[in-house]
């Protein structure tokens, strides 16, 4: 059992809870939790750190965690260095390392009508995991990050995907303009959330290739990539509210277009 916090592998995962400079010099990220840790691809997980005072009151979920450990390399730790190296006010008592995934962009590309998300500085964690799960759920092909956007293998964000940082495709690129150049090439249509929408959300078309554009949670969308949009469109806001959370507004956008394609209109 690891007892001391000041431990060599201790203070990495610390360091990488902290930093995503080490989180890509290790090519890896952290996923903290029961949930996380079974829905982990089993190939992907490096290493296990289970508390000395783990315990999970459902029993399958139990059986689920022991059956999974059987299978891996387990090391365990004690309550006070689990708490060093736990992100949460209420830790569930085991973490596990998880190798990155590397996308490129032909991987959202794959389907004959791609449904993506492009996310330009995004800046809460919390924010990019949630638009990752709500994606998922959604049924969309991939996320694009552009500009100053949070690391999405920041804890916060991990931890908001429930899972789905697994299985949604993302890549990262410096600016949103290339991105978008690359998409219309390949006949996917860029709309713009903005406020000088020329139609509403829910008048437009997304059954073809599509992709929204969500701008910052305070400044909205840079004016240059705003620019390069097919088009603008907004979501109509009742009483004096001007505009919705970047998640919210995401959330709206991903569900018409899924709507629109499951019911065929």
């Amino acid at each position: 059992m690891i007892t001391s916090p000041g431990n060599v592998r201790i203070k990495s995962i610390v360091r990488m809870q902290q930093k995503a400079r080490a989180r890509r010099e290790a090519d890896a990220f952290l996923a903290e939790g029961i949930k996380m840790f079974l829905e982990a691809p089993v190939e992907r997980i490096r290493e296990v750190y289970l508390s000395e005072s783990f315990s999970c009151s459902e029993e399958g979920k139990k059986r689920a965690v022991m059956e999974k450990l059987a299978a891996l390399s387990c090391e365990t730790v004690s309550s006070e260095v689990f708490r060093k190296i736990s992100d949460t006010c209420s830790p569930q008592g085991i973490l596990c390392v998880v190798e990155a995934f590397h996308y490129t962009f032909p991987d959202l590309l794959k389907s004959k009508n791609p449904l993506l998300l492009i996310l330009e500085d995004i800046q809460d964690p919390g924010n990019v995991g949630t638009m990752i799960r709500t994606g998922e759920g959604a049924g969309i092909d991939g996320v694009i990050f552009a500009g100053e956007s949070a690391d999405v293998y920041n804890s916060k964000a991990v931890r908001a995907t429930m899972g789905s940082v697994y299985r949604v495709p993302f890549v990262y690129v410096e600016k949103a303009g290339d991105a978008i150049q690359k998409l219309q090439k390949n006949k996917i249509r860029v709309y713009a959330a903005h406020l000088k929408g020329e139609k509403e959300y829910d008048a437009c078309d997304y059954r073809c290739g599509s992709a929204f554009l969500i701008g910052n949670e305070g400044n909205g969308l840079r004016a240059q990539t705003a620019a390069l949009a097919d088009m603008y469109m907004k979501i109509p806001m009742a009483g004096k509210v001007e505009s919705l959370n970047a998640g919210a507004a995401a959330a709206i956008l991903m569900y018409e277009a899924a709507r629109q394609r499951r019911k065929g209109i």
